[in-house]
């Protein structure tokens, strides 16, 4: 069988979930070439504000952290509501394979197969999107605390 027999035996669920992996890769890879060198927001801070004014150091700094974080929320949600969706599938193919029991008896186990394959697609599928969106989100999410760390550590002291 292959891959695309594989998302179209796993429904409107699995394609959900390669959407939302579209639109996730699409911020972890703006992401990765957005996300400045460390010295970049220091230098930037600098250039705009006196240092002498530690408040206004501390809000140009959370300003500038504040930026580096945006758009990773969604990176943080698909990877929390895709196993989600994943079991939501499982749930969904169990049920099918029920129904075909109900309809038609139990006497050949080929009858229910269809909707255990819909419930391992579906499960499968989540988990390759939320693993690695996972790993990205707290990739860059500690990428972000040690620039803001290094900021404050060379622009309040």
């Amino acid at each position: 069988m292959s891959l695309l027999e594989y998302i179209d035996k796993g429904g409107i669920i699995v394609y959900i979930l390669i959407f939302l992996n579209i639109i996730g890769f699409t911020i972890i890879l703006w992401k990765f070439f957005t996300i400045p060198r460390k010295n970049a927001i220091i230098e930037k801070i600098k250039t705009r504000i006196d240092s002498t004014h530690t408040k206004t150091l501390e809000i140009q700094i959370e300003y500038e952290i504040k930026k580096l974080e945006n758009g990773l929320t969604y990176v943080k949600n698909i990877a929390s509501v895709a196993p989600l969706l994943g079991l939501l599938g499982t749930v969904y193919g169990v049920y099918k394979a029920f129904e075909q029991i109900t309809q038609k008896g139990l006497g050949d186990p080929t009858i229910f197969s269809g909707g255990i394959s819909i419930a391992l697609i579906t499960t499968i599928a989540g988990l390759i999107v939320a693993i690695p969106h996972l790993i990205a989100y707290n990739y860059f999410i500690s990428l972000i605390d040690s620039i803001e760390l290094k900021a404050k550590k060379e622009l309040l002291n």
